[in-house]
C-alpha cells in the first residue's frame, strides 16, 4: 500500500508540475525567486549539496552495511543497501532516459531539460530509510535526531541552490518511500521482522511529535504562501513568495515521507 502510494504520488507530481503549463510556470517562478535569497543561505545550500558525492555516497553505503554486518543481520544489510542503490538506478533512469519535459513555457539554459526526480534528494531520503531499516530499535531515535533533519534540509537546499524544482524533490520523496516500503515488504515476507516488546522511549515520542508538528506547519505555510497570491494574482504572483512556498512544501514532503516510513516500523525491528 505504501509503496503503491509513493509511486502514484510521484507520477501525479510529474503530471501536474511538468506536463501542464501552469505547473511549469509556477515552478519556474520559484526558480527565479531563489535569486532573491541572501548569499549566506545560497552558500549554505551549495556547501551542503556539494558534500554529496560519489565518495560520500559510497561511505554511506559502507556505514549502513557495516551496521548490518555488526548485527549479523545480512537480510537487513541487503535491504538497506538495496534501497540506496535502487534509488539511484531508478531516478537516474527516469530523469535521463524516460521522462520528457515538454517546452510548454519559454525557458532558456540548463532549466529547459528534465530534472525530475532529484538525485540528491533521493540519496538523502534513501540513506535515511536505510538507517531506519538497519539500526536496532533502541537506536532509531538517534536517526530521528541526526539523519532526519539533514535529509529534510537537502530537499529544500536543492531549491535554494536552483539545482532542482519543487516537483523534482517531491517525486524523489515518493520514489524513495516506495522503494523503502518494498524493502520492508520483502523483509516481512522473509519473516525477518519481529515486534518490539520493550518499554516506550519518551525521547523518541517527543521527537516524532516535534517532526509531525513541523510537517504540518510547513504544509500549512506552503499552502498560505501559494494559495493567497495565486488566488489574487494568478500565475503572475510574486516570485519570492512562490519560492518561499516551494521551500515549505519541499520540507513538508520530506518530513511526511520520513514519518510515514517510521510509522510503518513502529515497534518493529
Amino acid at each position: 500500500m505504501v509503496a503503491a502510494a509513493g509511486f502514484v504520488f510521484a507520477a501525479v507530481v510529474y503530471v501536474l508540475a511538468v506536463l501542464t503549463r501552469a505547473g511549469q510556470t509556477i515552478e519556474n517562478a520559484a526558480l527565479r525567486g531563489a535569486d532573491q535569497d541572501d548569499v549566506s543561505g545560497t552558500d549554505a545550500a551549495w556547501q551542503s549539496l556539494g558534500q554529496i558525492t560519489i565518495y560520500s555516497l559510497a561511505a554511506a553505503v559502507v556505514a549502513v552495511a557495516l551496521v548490518g554486518v555488526l548485527r549479523k543481520r545480512w537480510d537487513l544489510t541487503i535491504a538497506a543497501v538495496g534501497v540506496i542503490v535502487a534509488g539511484q538506478v531508478v531516478v537516474q533512469a527516469l530523469k535521463r532516459f524516460v521522462l520528457p519535459r515538454p517546452a510548454l513555457v519559454e525557458v532558456t539554459g540548463d532549466y529547459a531539460h528534465n530534472s525530475l526526480p532529484s538525485g540528491h534528494t533521493t540519496i538523502a531520503m534513501t540513506v535515511l530509510f536505510a538507517a531506519v531499516i538497519v539500526v536496532p530499535w533502541k537506536w532509531r531515535g538517534v536517526v530521528l535526531f541526526f539523519v532526519l533533519p539533514w535529509a529534510t534540509a537537502i530537499g529544500q537546499y536543492t531549491l535554494t541552490a536552483k539545482w532542482h524544482r519543487l516537483s523534482d524533490t517531491l517525486a524523489a520523496d515518493g520514489i524513495a518511500l516506495a522503494l523503502a516500503a518494498l524493502a520492508a515488504w520483502w523483509l516481512q515476507r522473509r519473516g525477518s521482522l519481529k515486534p518490539y516488546t520493550g518499554p516506550r522511549r519518551v525521547g523518541r515520542v517527543v521527537l516524532v511529535v516535534f517532526w509531525s508538528l513541523a510537517a504540518v506547519a510547513s504544509l500549512v505555510l506552503g499552502a498560505i504562501l501559494w494559495g493567497f497570491p495565486l488566488a489574487r494574482e494568478g500565475l503572475n504572483a510574486d516570485e519570492w513568495v512562490i519560492y518561499l512556498g516551494a521551500g515549505s512544501f519541499a520540507s513538508a514532503g520530506s518530513l511526511i515521507a520520513a514519518l510515514t516510513y517510521l510509522a510503518c516500523w513502529r515497534r518493529i525491528e
